[in-house]
C-alpha cells in the first residue's frame, strides 16, 4: 500500500498529494547535493590549512632573517662607534669608505633584484 504524503505549496497554503516515492527520491537528490557541498567545503578548509602553514613558515623565516640582520647591523654600528672613539686621525676617512661600501652593496642588491 503506497500512502501519499501531504505537501504544502510554496505560493499558497493549499496542500496537494505527493507520492511517497517522489519524496524519497527528492530526499536522496538533496542528500547527494549536500554531500557535494560538504566535499567542496572540506577541500576548501584543507587548502586554507595548507596556506596558513605556508604563511606561518614564511613569517618565521622572515623573523629569523630580521634577527640576523639586526645582529649584523648592531655589530656594524658598534664597530663604527668604536672607530670614532679611537685616537686615529683617519676615522672620518674610514667612516666615509664604510658608507661608500654599504651604498655600493645596496645599489648592487637593488639593481639585480
Amino acid at each position: 500500500m503506497n500512502i501519499g504524503k501531504m505537501r504544502r505549496s510554496a505560493g499558497n497554503y493549499s496542500y496537494h498529494q505527493v507520492p511517497a516515492g517522489e519524496l524519497e527520491e527528492e530526499n536522496n537528490e538533496m542528500t547527494e547535493h549536500l554531500k557535494e557541498k560538504i566535499g567542496v567545503l572540506k577541500s576548501l578548509s584543507i587548502d586554507i590549512g595548507a596556506e596558513v602553514k605556508y604563511q606561518d613558515k614564511l613569517i618565521r623565516e622572515m623573523d629569523e632573517d630580521f634577527e640576523r640582520t639586526g645582529g649584523f647591523m648592531g655589530n656594524t654600528i658598534s664597530r663604527v662607534i668604536r672607530l670614532t672613539k679611537a685616537s686615529h686621525n683617519y676615522y672620518i676617512f674610514y667612516l666615509f669608505v664604510f658608507s661608500i661600501v654599504i651604498f655600493f652593496i645596496l645599489y648592487i642588491s637593488l639593481k639585480f633584484r
